[in-house]
């Protein structure tokens, strides 16, 4: 059998605080359900190594601390966010692995914990101004699985901006974050009154505006979506388009299905619309 990796060893200087008071400030345990108004789209908390990597790395945000479990197996990701830390001056404390499990908000924090300020939005406008944009609405999204879920999808598919909702919608919380394995980092966020309102917006901006829904008999893959700005608009998993914004979009399409099952994770059919939109715009230059 082979031997065990040795502990993470605790690096020197970084002495590790067992118990007292919690890592962010407030009380353990308690943590009420937060007011986008008063707290804005979120963001400040984020869990997981690829995603505390991911927010050294693109260097937009202020971090003010940068927790890390001790007596963890090796690891060179861990290096890495420590390497990165040290280079930008970011404090890096080591706590025990029970403290971070009292302190998290996810199921699997990977032993690391970061506090940034919350992520800044934009007006829409500032989206509309972009050079060809590509526009990921999301209207009325609540599972922060879901959200993280397309918002990997919408940076890897080159996506320029994410309008979501003030109101009924996911914050961009510690799940979302770590969900989207940092890509929230790299995305442009404007946060709207509503939905609708944004969408009429963007259709006399010259943005095709298309939402999905499963029961529309109208193809995805029918539609041209390399030639002009696009914004694909998905409804919350529930209940879908609000009709409003249905009503508002410029095309209502589905996703061709083989199978029995009628309808697609709203995180899946984001990502299958948006990597269309990149296929197409691929194909074109």
């Amino acid at each position: 059998m082979s031997p065990r990796p040795a502990p993470r060893p605790r690096p020197s200087g970084r002495p590790s605080r067992q118990g007292g008071r919690p890592l962010h400030g407030g009380q353990v345990g308690q943590r009420p359900m937060p007011s986008r108004d008063k707290e804005g789209l979120g963001g400040e908390q984020v869990e997981g190594r690829h995603a505390v990597l991911e927010l050294l790395k693109a260097r937009r945000r202020t971090i003010q601390r940068i927790y890390i479990a001790d007596a963890q197996d090796p690891a060179e990701i861990l290096d890495e966010i420590e390497r990165l830390a040290q280079k930008l001056r970011v404090p890096t404390q080591l706590v025990s692995m029970a403290r971070l499990d009292r302190e998290a908000r996810t199921e699997g924090h990977q032993g690391v914990m970061a506090i940034a300020s919350r992520l800044d939005t934009v007006p829409l406008e500032e989206l509309l101004e972009q050079a060809n944009p590509f526009l990921l609405v999301c209207d009325g999204v609540t599972d922060p699985r879901n959200l993280g879920a397309m918002l990997r999808s919408a940076d890897g598919a080159g996506v320029t901006g994410v309008v979501v909702p003030r109101h009924r919608s996911a914050r961009i919380s510690p799940t979302v974050t770590k969900t989207s394995v940092g890509a929230i980092e790299y995305l442009t966020f404007s946060d709207v009154g509503g939905i609708p309102t944004a969408i009429e917006q963007m259709n006399k901006a010259g943005i095709l505006t298309v939402g999905l829904a499963g029961e529309s008999t109208d193809s995805l893959y029918d539609l041209d979506l390399a030639s002009t700005p696009v914004a694909i608009v998905v409804g919350g998993e529930e209940n879908g388009l609000a009709a409003l914004t249905r009503k508002r979009c410029q095309a209502v399409v589905s996703i061709p299905q083989i199978g029995k099952i009628v309808s697609l994770n709203a995180g899946v059919a984001v990502s299958i619309a948006a990597f269309e939109v990149a296929r197409q715009r691929a194909q074109r230059q």
